[in-house]
This record gives C-alpha cells, structure tokens and sequence, in this order.
C-alpha cells in the first residue's frame, strides 16, 4: 500500500480524511484480532508504527488524517452495539462474525460516518468505504459493501449528497 504515489512532476497524496478512514479500518482491524481495550498508548503505538511500516511523512495531512481517524476509532468504539445492529440488520443473510475482518471494519466505519457525522454526506462514506474496500479487500467486497451501505443511506432522513449541521 502507498499513501504517497510519485509522478514526474508532483506528490499526489491521500486526502486526510481519506487516510483517517484507512487508519480508523486498520486499527480496528488490529483491535479485532488482539480483542484489546482501547487505550491511549495502544493508538500512540498504532500510529507510529503506520507512519513508519508506510513511509507516510508526519505532516499536516498525516496530523488530520490521525485526528479523524481518532475521532472515527472513538465514536465507533463508544457506538459499537448501534453500529453492529445496524451493520447486521443490513447485510443480511450475513452473520457479523462471518464476514471478512476487514470489510467488517470498513463496514463500521461507514455506518459510523452515515449516522453520527453530520458534515459527511452519506454517499461520500459510501464511495469511500468502496474505495477502501478496493484497495484492501477481495474483488466482491466493493459490491457486497456497497449493498449493505446503500440499503442504510435509503432508510435515512437525512439527504444522502448533502452535509447536514447536525444530525
């Protein structure tokens, strides 16, 4: 995986909210195979082993990029039984401990964004969570999380392209 890409004349980087999910997922990710408690040394460690293993440079875009993913692990930790009914009730046929680890957690991540981030539309946590899926997952993921997403953003009352003050 590469954060960076080099062209000939320039660095295109991820956006920080990009990198945030892709951080959020891979410790969540890291977080379900340990079975750990979230502590604060834990996502210390986290982040500077990501920095390193990925050659990322620790600059504003990495700095926001841990912050969102940091406010993303939070929120999905604090709201894990809604977004696990929510995550069930929409991948249906689907047991939650069947699923790959991975989609799983990209899963949460998008149903987190879609039901307590008000200034993310939820078709942006949909084509990202997509994106990320791509990037880091089988071949059928991207359709298989794209389902259960968009079966979510249907029953919302919120507007699906639209960031919203509050929810």
């Amino acid at each position: 995986m590469s954060f960076e890409e080099d062209n000939a004349s320039s660095t295109v980087q991820l956006h920080s909210r990009r990198l945030g999910r892709e951080f959020a997922m891979q410790f969540l990710f890291q977080n379900d195979l340990a079975k750990d408690e979230v502590k604060p040394e834990i996502l210390d460690n986290f982040f500077e082993g990501a920095a390193a293993n990925f050659d990322i440079p620790e600059n504003r875009n990495f700095r926001k990029g841990k912050e969102y993913a940091i406010e993303l692990i939070n929120g999905i930790i604090e709201h894990q039984l809604t977004i696990d009914k929510t995550l069930k009730k929409f991948s249906q046929k689907w047991e939650i401990g069947r699923m790959s680890i991975v989609d799983r957690n990209i899963m949460r991540v998008g149903i987190y964004e879609m039901l307590f981030v008000a200034d993310v539309p939820p078709i942006v946590s949909i084509n990202e969570a997509v994106g990320i899926a791509r990037d880091y997952s089988g071949e059928q993921s991207g359709n298989f999380i794209n389902g259960v997403l968009n079966g979510l953003k249907d029953t919302l009352t919120r507007p699906s392209r639209d960031a919203v003050k509050e929810l």
